[in-house]
Protein backbone atom coordinates (compact mmCIF):
# COMPACT_ATOMS: atom_id res chain seq x y z
CA UNK A 1 0.00 0.00 0.00
CA UNK A 2 1.17 3.40 -0.74
CA UNK A 3 1.78 6.04 2.38
CA UNK A 4 -0.12 10.03 1.37
CA UNK A 5 0.15 12.80 3.45
CA UNK A 6 -2.06 15.97 3.39
CA UNK A 7 -4.01 18.24 5.10
CA UNK A 8 -7.34 18.81 5.29
CA UNK A 9 -8.19 23.13 5.82
CA UNK A 10 -11.38 24.13 8.21
CA UNK A 11 -12.21 27.23 7.24
CA UNK A 12 -15.13 29.20 8.47
CA UNK A 13 -17.39 32.63 6.97
CA UNK A 14 -18.56 35.40 9.40
CA UNK A 15 -21.32 33.58 9.87
CA UNK A 16 -19.18 30.74 11.47
CA UNK A 17 -20.14 27.94 9.23
CA UNK A 18 -17.63 25.49 7.73
CA UNK A 19 -16.43 25.37 3.96
CA UNK A 20 -17.34 21.96 2.62
CA UNK A 21 -16.60 20.15 -0.73
CA UNK A 22 -18.58 17.55 -2.04
CA UNK A 23 -16.20 15.52 -3.55
CA UNK A 24 -15.99 14.56 -7.76
CA UNK A 25 -12.83 12.30 -7.62
CA UNK A 26 -11.39 9.91 -5.27
CA UNK A 27 -10.70 9.39 -2.23
CA UNK A 28 -14.11 9.99 -0.97
CA UNK A 29 -16.08 10.45 -3.86
CA UNK A 30 -19.47 12.32 -3.29
CA UNK A 31 -19.09 12.64 0.01
CA UNK A 32 -18.77 16.30 1.90
CA UNK A 33 -15.04 17.13 3.73
CA UNK A 34 -12.96 19.77 4.09
CA UNK A 35 -10.85 20.96 1.40
CA UNK A 36 -7.35 19.94 1.41
CA UNK A 37 -4.77 17.83 -0.91
CA UNK A 38 -1.87 15.56 -0.66
CA UNK A 39 1.92 17.00 0.04
CA UNK A 40 3.85 17.85 -3.22
CA UNK A 41 6.91 15.57 -1.46
CA UNK A 42 8.89 15.48 -4.30
CA UNK A 43 9.24 19.09 -3.60
CA UNK A 44 9.87 18.05 -0.15
CA UNK A 45 6.52 20.36 0.83
CA UNK A 46 6.07 20.72 4.51
CA UNK A 47 2.73 20.19 6.24
CA UNK A 48 2.42 24.28 6.51
CA UNK A 49 3.75 24.88 3.16
CA UNK A 50 0.52 22.47 2.01
CA UNK A 51 -2.14 24.23 3.56
CA UNK A 52 -0.91 27.30 2.50
CA UNK A 53 -0.98 26.41 -1.26
CA UNK A 54 -4.32 24.25 -1.25
CA UNK A 55 -6.16 27.20 0.25
CA UNK A 56 -5.13 29.31 -2.25
CA UNK A 57 -5.25 26.80 -5.36
CA UNK A 58 -8.95 25.55 -4.02
CA UNK A 59 -10.53 28.69 -2.46
CA UNK A 60 -8.11 31.53 -3.62
CA UNK A 61 -7.47 32.40 0.16
CA UNK A 62 -4.07 33.78 0.75
CA UNK A 63 -2.68 32.36 4.07
CA UNK A 64 0.36 32.80 5.99
CA UNK A 65 2.00 30.22 8.59
CA UNK A 66 0.83 32.66 11.32
CA UNK A 67 -2.93 32.45 9.54
CA UNK A 68 -3.30 28.33 10.15
CA UNK A 69 -3.50 26.99 13.38
CA UNK A 70 -2.32 22.83 13.22
CA UNK A 71 -4.66 20.95 15.87
CA UNK A 72 -3.75 17.56 15.66
CA UNK A 73 -2.99 14.79 12.77
CA UNK A 74 -4.82 11.33 11.90
CA UNK A 75 -2.90 8.17 10.96
CA UNK A 76 -5.03 5.94 9.35
CA UNK A 77 -3.75 2.56 8.46
CA UNK A 78 -5.96 0.33 5.31
CA UNK A 79 -8.11 3.47 4.87
CA UNK A 80 -10.59 2.05 1.93
CA UNK A 81 -7.91 -1.41 1.55
CA UNK A 82 -6.21 1.05 -0.47
CA UNK A 83 -3.59 3.25 1.06
CA UNK A 84 -1.77 4.47 4.70
CA UNK A 85 -2.55 8.32 5.18
CA UNK A 86 -1.42 10.73 7.71
CA UNK A 87 -3.42 13.44 7.48
CA UNK A 88 -2.60 17.08 9.48
CA UNK A 89 -5.24 19.41 10.43
CA UNK A 90 -5.57 22.76 10.35
CA UNK A 91 -7.68 25.74 10.98
CA UNK A 92 -7.20 29.05 9.32
CA UNK A 93 -8.19 32.30 11.24
CA UNK A 94 -8.48 34.16 8.33
CA UNK A 95 -12.41 34.31 7.34
CA UNK A 96 -13.98 33.54 3.81
CA UNK A 97 -16.22 36.24 2.80
CA UNK A 98 -17.52 34.27 -0.16
CA UNK A 99 -18.21 30.74 -1.29
CA UNK A 100 -15.22 29.76 -3.59
CA UNK A 101 -16.84 28.53 -7.09
CA UNK A 102 -16.98 24.91 -8.56
CA UNK A 103 -13.67 22.78 -9.55
CA UNK A 104 -13.08 19.78 -11.23
CA UNK A 105 -12.61 18.58 -7.56
CA UNK A 106 -16.23 19.34 -6.59
CA UNK A 107 -18.49 21.57 -5.47
CA UNK A 108 -18.03 24.38 -2.28
CA UNK A 109 -20.79 25.30 0.21
CA UNK A 110 -21.06 26.45 3.83
CA UNK A 111 -22.48 24.43 7.11
CA UNK A 112 -22.98 25.29 10.53
CA UNK A 113 -21.25 22.69 12.83
CA UNK A 114 -24.59 20.53 13.82
CA UNK A 115 -25.19 20.49 9.48
CA UNK A 116 -22.38 18.62 9.19
CA UNK A 117 -23.24 15.65 11.69
CA UNK A 118 -26.20 15.32 9.08
CA UNK A 119 -24.06 15.09 5.38
CA UNK A 120 -23.03 12.76 3.34
CA UNK A 121 -19.64 12.61 4.88
CA UNK A 122 -16.82 9.56 4.84
CA UNK A 123 -18.30 7.17 7.47
CA UNK A 124 -14.50 7.45 9.34
CA UNK A 125 -14.68 11.34 9.53
CA UNK A 126 -17.82 10.68 11.92
CA UNK A 127 -14.87 9.20 14.69
CA UNK A 128 -11.85 10.14 12.88
CA UNK A 129 -11.82 13.60 12.21
CA UNK A 130 -14.96 15.90 13.76
CA UNK A 131 -14.78 14.97 17.37
CA UNK A 132 -11.49 16.16 17.35
CA UNK A 133 -12.03 19.11 15.46
CA UNK A 134 -14.72 19.82 18.49
CA UNK A 135 -11.99 19.64 20.47
CA UNK A 136 -9.29 21.61 18.68
CA UNK A 137 -9.14 24.61 21.25
CA UNK A 138 -8.44 22.10 24.15
CA UNK A 139 -4.77 21.95 22.44
CA UNK A 140 -3.19 19.29 20.28
CA UNK A 141 -4.57 15.86 19.57
CA UNK A 142 -2.79 13.20 17.33
CA UNK A 143 -4.62 9.95 16.19
CA UNK A 144 -3.87 6.69 14.92
CA UNK A 145 -6.75 4.43 12.92
CA UNK A 146 -6.71 1.19 12.29
CA UNK A 147 -9.18 1.23 9.02
CA UNK A 148 -8.70 -2.22 7.89
CA UNK A 149 -11.98 -3.90 9.43
CA UNK A 150 -15.03 -2.75 9.98
CA UNK A 151 -15.46 0.14 12.55
CA UNK A 152 -11.73 1.88 12.81
CA UNK A 153 -9.60 0.75 16.07
CA UNK A 154 -8.58 4.53 17.87
CA UNK A 155 -5.19 4.79 19.34
CA UNK A 156 -4.75 8.72 20.79
CA UNK A 157 -1.26 9.35 20.82
CA UNK A 158 -1.29 12.75 21.52
CA UNK A 159 -3.47 14.40 23.27
CA UNK A 160 -3.84 17.50 25.89
CA UNK A 161 -5.52 15.31 28.74
CA UNK A 162 -2.32 13.01 28.43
Amino acid sequence: MKFKISCLLFIKNQHDQILMLQRRKSPNRGFWSPPGGKLNMQDGESPFECARREALEETGLSLSNQDLHLFGYVSEKNYEGNDHWLMFLFESHILLDRKPPTFDEGNYEFFSRPQIDSLDIPPSDTELIWPFYDRRKVGFWGINADCGEGKPKLVIEASPEV
